[in-house]
């Protein structure tokens, strides 16, 4: 009998207590603001009713699962509006000739292929459907103006509330769709990770074949999937951090440095890159051979010589727009790595989106070394290396 029962037990969620708190306190504060705007708003109208109960399975998604294809604005919004419509429709031209079990069931079943053909499946509008027609005289009464009125003030207001609240929370909402995999170099070829392994168009194939509607959107199945494979490899091959192969006696610069002497240290010590660092020696920036092109003006590679010398001179003057010291030509807020980040986490970020140096911070947040592309090959290659000799 247990064994039974187990089968029908849903598995652990792995949502942390955190994650789950967010949650709750999310639908909390949505619905509530939403209940009183609503009120506010569809008092002054002809509206008799100023909420409904289908947008508290909306909050359940909205709040608990913002990721959802299923939770997005439009899927929400228009899931909602249109199976409201679709339910008044079969009150008003189906109410008299069929009996109301029939009719439920029509009203849902229209409404999830009118959500479907839209692209804006939302279960709860399966909800809102129902209650058009079960919902008594003054919802009937109310017509097409439940679902244009009630239903989309309720489910606009509640969204509103959960792009405010999700992304004030560290989740990103609306969670639209990313490109896949863009070559940072603007070329046609494929990003070197789906260049072996699993790549986009098995992931499309397997999904066809699925034919089922996924809670998951594909870039973040994508996404699990790739993270997978890292923690498959780290398994096999064994954990290398980031302090096993970092280099740790780097030239560094802060941001008044000037860039001749930015320059210069660049050029002596044969580097592309410079971390730029505060006294406390955290890292606030990174500067580079591009951010020096890119800010004197030397792509044209005319007179490159020349411009370069202009470019790195002091104007000697004290108001210029001209830049004179690293921190106005640096990129800043660097993406960075801890001493215990493992190497195949850097993998993605240098290989597709094309970082080339990753400094590297210890548990402080101070600097401690930095790790380059060519560290990383000669870690990989090492790895396979010993593995093969074992």
């Amino acid at each position: 009998m247990r064994a039974f029962l187990q089968r029908w037990m849903p598995s652990p969620t792995t949502a942390s207590g955190a994650e789950r708190l967010r949650a709750a306190i999310g639908a909390l504060v949505g619905l509530l603001i939403t209940a009183v705007l609503s009120h506010f708003v569809l008092s002054s109208s002809s509206a008799t009713i100023f909420m409904v109960a289908p947008v508290g399975a909306s909050a359940v998604l909205l709040f608990a699962l913002p990721a959802s294809p299923l939770a997005q604005p439009w899927s929400a919004i228009g899931g909602n509006v249109v199976s409201g419509l679709v339910g008044a429709a079969c009150v008003r031209w189906l109410g008299d000739s069929l009996p109301l079990p029939l009719l439920c069931g029509v009203a849902a079943g229209a409404a999830i292929a009118a959500m479907f053909a839209l692209r804006c499946l939302h279960p709860p509008g399966g909800a809102v459907a129902l209650t058009t027609v079960i919902g008594g005289p003054a919802v009937h009464a109310a017509g097409f103006e439940f679902a244009l009125l009630t239903v989309l003030v309720n489910t606009s207001l509640l969204v509103g509330m959960a792009i405010i609240y999700n992304n004030l929370t560290g989740r990103r909402y609306p969670h639209t769709q990313q490109a896949a995999h863009p070559n940072p170099h603007g070329t046609r070829d494929a990003v070197p990770t789906v260049r072996l392994g699993f790549k986009p168009e098995d992931l499309d194939a397997v999904l066809k074949q699925h034919d089922q509607v996924l809670d998951i959107s594909r870039d973040d199945l994508e996404s699990l999937f790739m993270k997978t494979e890292q923690r498959a490899y780290q398994r096999r091959f064994g954990i290398i951090n980031c302090e096993d192969i970092m280099s740790r006696d780097i030239v560094s610069a802060e941001f008044a440095t000037e860039l001749e002497e930015a320059w210069q240290l660049m050029r002596r010590h044969h580097v592309a890159a410079l971390p730029v660092l505060n006294r406390a020696r955290r890292v606030i920036g990174i500067v580079t051979q591009t951010d020096f092109l890119d800010h004197g003006g030397l792509d044209s590679y005319g007179d490159i010589r020349r411009q370069l010398q202009r470019f790195l001179r002091k104007s000697g003057v004290t108001h210029t727009e001209k830049a004179e010291v690293v921190g106005q030509i640096m990129t800043h807020h660097p993406t960075t790595a801890r001493l215990d980040t493992p190497i195949v986490d850097l993998v993605p970020l240098m290989a597709d989106s094309g970082f080339h140096h990753i400094p590297v911070v210890d548990a402080e947040q101070r600097f401690a070394g930095i790790i380059t592309q060519s560290d990383l090959v000669a870690a990989l290659y090492e790895s396979r290396f010993a593995e093969a000799a074992a």
